[in-house]
C-alpha cells in the first residue's frame, strides 16, 4: 500500500479573522483607497497594506520592520489574501507615506463609519490629551507634521522631547472614535476648539455633550462652545474659583444627591459617603472690554467622605475654610444638563 504524505503547514490564526471582519465592516481599505489611490499596475492598494498593518498591531505589535516575516508565521495570506512577499519594508513605507497627509480625513471617515455600522451612541463624547516622551535628537523633521519638542510631559520627564495625542471616546462603551497628534510643545487649552469642531462634524447631525478636563475651561474655549451650540461638562480650574467662595457656602441649602460611590457600594448605608450639590452661575470676561461675557452653570459638590479621618482629602479638594467642597466644580453650558435627582424622603 502506497501512502502519500502531504506537507503540513502550520500558521498562527489568532484574532486575524475577527480583525479582518471588523476592518471589512468599517471599510478601512475602501476609505483609504478613495483618498490615496495607487496606479493600476500595483500589486496591492494602500488600503490593503494598512489593513494588514492594523491586524499586525492588534495581533503581534512589534517594530514595523520585517512585516513579511510576521505574515509568513501568521495566516495573513489565508485571511487577507495577500502574499507575504509583497509586504516588504519598502511597500510598507510607501503606504505610510501615502496616508500621512490624509490622516485627518481617514480618521474622520473611519470614525463616522464605525458610528453608522455599529450604531454607536455619540451623544456623549469624552476628550483628553496625553504626552509620550521620546529619546533622540529629532533634528530633521518634516514641518507639515506634528513636531517632536520639549513641553509639559505627563510622566514628568522634562529632560526628554515629546509628542502629544488627543483622543475622543464615546460614552457608549468607551469606544475611540477620533484621535489627533499634536506638537510636543502645543498647549492643551488651545487644542479644545479644533477638537470640538472635528467632533461636531463627526457627530453631525446629532447634538453631543463634550466632556473634558479643566483645560477645556478658558474664555476662548467657552465662547467657541457656546457659539457652536455644543454642550459641555468640565471641572473648573482652581485658578478660576474666586477666593472665599467655599467658605461662604451654606451646606444647609445644598441638595442631597442619590448617588453611591463605587468604593462605598459594599458599606452599610451609614458608612457611605454622601454628596450634596449647589448650583449657581459663573461669568467669564474676555481679554478686551468689547468681548462678550460668557455665563455658564456651575455645580459645586460637597463630599462627606472627605471629612472622615481615615480618608484624607483627595487632590483637588478644598481643605481650608469651607472644607470638603471640591474645587472641581462642574461647569455646564447654560440650561442644558439637569442636576441629579433628589434623594427619596427619609433617606438622609
Amino acid at each position: 500500500m502506497n501512502v502519500e504524505i502531504a506537507p503540513v503547514v502550520e500558521r498562527r490564526l489568532g484574532a486575524l479573522p475577527a480583525s479582518a471582519e471588523f476592518l471589512r465592516r468599517l471599510d478601512v481599505a475602501g476609505i483609504i483607497d478613495g483618498l490615496c489611490p495607487v496606479g493600476e499596475v500595483a500589486h496591492l492598494t494602500h488600503g490593503q497594506v494598512i489593513e494588514v498593518l492594523v491586524a499586525n498591531r492588534l495581533s503581534a505589535p512589534a517594530p514595523l520592520v520585517r512585516v513579511g516575516d510576521w505574515a509568513r508565521e501568521w495566516a495573513v495570506e489565508d485571511v487577507f489574501g495577500i502574499t507575504p512577499d509583497l509586504l516588504n519594508d519598502d511597500r510598507i513605507a510607501r503606504a505610510l507615506d501615502s496616508i500621512a497627509p490624509e490622516l485627518e480625513g481617514i480618521v474622520g471617515s473611519v470614525g463616522a463609519s464605525a458610528i453608522t455600522e455599529f450604531g454607536i451612541d455619540v451623544s456623549r463624547l469624552h476628550w483628553d490629551m496625553t504626552s509620550m516622551s521620546l529619546h533622540g535628537a529629532y533634528e530633521h523633521q518634516e514641518e507639515a507634521f506634528p513636531q517632536v519638542k520639549y513641553g509639559h510631559p505627563k510622566d514628568r520627564r522634562a529632560d526628554l522631547k515629546q509628542i502629544q495625542a488627543g483622543i475622543a471616546i464615546s460614552g457608549d462603551g468607551g469606544i475611540p472614535v477620533f484621535h489627533r497628534a499634536y506638537d510636543g510643545g502645543a498647549g492643551e487649552v488651545s487644542q479644545v476648539v479644533g477638537a470640538m469642531t472635528a467632533l461636531r462634524k463627526l457627530a453631525s447631525p446629532r447634538d453631543f455633550l463634550m466632556i473634558g478636563d479643566s483645560k477645556l475651561v478658558s474664555y476662548s474655549n467657552l465662547l467657541a462652545l457656546k457659539e457652536a451650540g455644543v454642550r459641555f461638562i468640565a471641572p473648573a480650574p482652581a485658578a478660576k474659583v474666586p477666593d472665599g467662595l467655599y467658605a461662604a457656602l451654606d451646606l444647609g441649602k445644598a441638595r442631597l444627591v442619590d448617588y453611591t460611590a463605587a468604593r462605598d457600594a459594599g458599606r452599610p448605608p451609614g458608612q457611605r459617603g454622601r454628596y450634596r450639590v449647589l448650583e449657581d452661575t459663573q461669568t467669564l470676561a474676555g481679554p478686551r472690554k468689547r468681548d462678550p461675557h460668557v455665563t455658564v452653570r456651575r455645580i459645586l459638590v460637597h463630599s462627606s467622605a472627605n471629612a472622615l479621618p481615615s480618608r484624607p482629602p483627595a487632590p483637588g479638594v478644598w481643605s481650608g475654610p469651607g472644607r470638603n467642597w471640591t474645587n472641581s466644580s462642574t461647569s455646564v453650558a447654560a440650561g442644558t444638563t439637569p442636576l441629579p435627582r433628589r434623594s427619596p424622603p427619609g433617606s438622609e
